[in-house]
């Protein structure tokens, strides 16, 4: 049998001592919003699913149809809404006042529970002897920007995930318009949180990126969203993703109003301004490393595409606990390191 060419190249290796032990492939692409593919490793026709990379595109619906104006969702609101959140206290907190200002509650949301990613408030939720919820869930902010769209168009509540409700239809057409794919090739699936989830070629997902930050793409009405989606992230980093996590670090150290969003499953989506273009960016680690390997290529990428000073970058892998490999004494044992350089 023929080895299946998914387009991956090695991107990130992990040593011990002086020998290789692990490798981990991937591919990547950098497109402007022109479609012109202008840096890459790897096939940029290589497919990924966006999982949670696509909450900035499935946040705009409810922008676009006046949702969000109607209910006075905040910017610190909105940016929950496009988060992967940590399940901090901050975090929580602004759920719940996203679904009192919707009319909503905790049992409305369909994403399901699982403890916070932000271990402090994991570890204090046993001390207490209780149970996670939905609010813990990193995607409860995006349910309930579902509900509240929902609840705008008088849509029915509970079938807000079924990829044949207005909400979910509505998001798979701004997709659609943001990639340049028909929607009748976006491939389906299942998120972890229960909702609809697309997948489509690196080259044509970083398209939908540089898009987003574009100022001459889409109609006014829709500029205006995406731009407004773009300052939430811009301004509240932290409700993005949280304590310690990749995207608003990343998001504080890069200017050309860039943004960051991670996607499980190794998948990173990222995009910046030159001048009025946006330059996209898609990144998938094949075997879904979403730790290592994925933080290791994106800062590596970032540095050769000249965003980032190398300086920066090794604080950003320090605070991330890299690149040293440690054993359970804490000894330094290897190194995550990139093999790759884009052309």
């Amino acid at each position: 049998m023929s080895e299946i060419d998914f387009g991956h190249v090695p991107l990130v290796k992990v040593t011990r001592g002086d020998a290789v032990e692990s490798v981990h492939y991937g591919a990547l692409a950098v497109l402007n919003s022109r479609g012109e593919v202008l840096a890459r490793a790897g096939s940029p026709e290589a497919t990924a699913f966006l999982r949670s990379a696509a909450k900035p595109f499935q946040a705009l619906p409810l922008l676009l149809s006046g949702a969000a104006d109607h209910f006075g969702i905040s910017r610190k609101e909105l940016a929950i809404i496009i988060s992967s959140h940590n399940g901090e206290k901050m975090h929580l907190d602004t759920v719940r006042s996203l679904l009192r200002r919707i009319g909503c509650g905790e049992s409305d949301l369909q994403c399901g529970a699982h403890p916070p990613y932000y271990r402090p408030a994991a570890a204090a939720l046993v001390r207490a002897g209780k149970s996670p919820s939905a609010l813990h869930n990193n995607c409860s902010g995006k349910h309930a920007g579902m509900l509240a769209l929902a609840k705008f168009w008088k849509a029915p509540l509970r079938s807000y995930l079924a990829p044949s409700h207005p909400v979910q239809k509505a998001i798979l057409k701004i997709l659609a318009g943001y990639t340049g794919a028909p929607e009748s090739v976006i491939l389906g699936g299942v998120d972890g949180c229960s909702a609809p989830t697309f997948a489509l070629s690196l080259r044509q997902l970083a398209l939908g990126f540089a898009r987003l930050l574009d100022r001459r793409f889409g109609l006014p009405e829709e500029r205006e969203a995406a731009g407004r989606a773009v300052a939430a992230m811009r301004s509240f980093p932290e409700m993005v993703g949280g304590t310690g996590r990749l995207d608003n670090a990343l998001m504080r150290a890069v200017s050309h109003s860039f943004i960051a969003k991670i996607g499980a499953e190794g998948f990173y989506g990222m995009a910046y301004r030159d001048g009025v273009h946006g330059i996209g960016i898609a990144l998938k680690i094949a075997d879904g490393n979403g730790e290592r390997a994925r933080t290791t290529a994106a800062v590596e990428l970032l540095v050769q595409l000249g965003l980032l000073a190398r300086e920066k970058a090794v604080r950003l892998l320090r605070a991330q606990d890299l690149p040293g490999v440690r054993n359970v004494r804490g000894k330094t044992v290897g190194h995550v390191s990139p093999l790759f350089q884009v052309h």
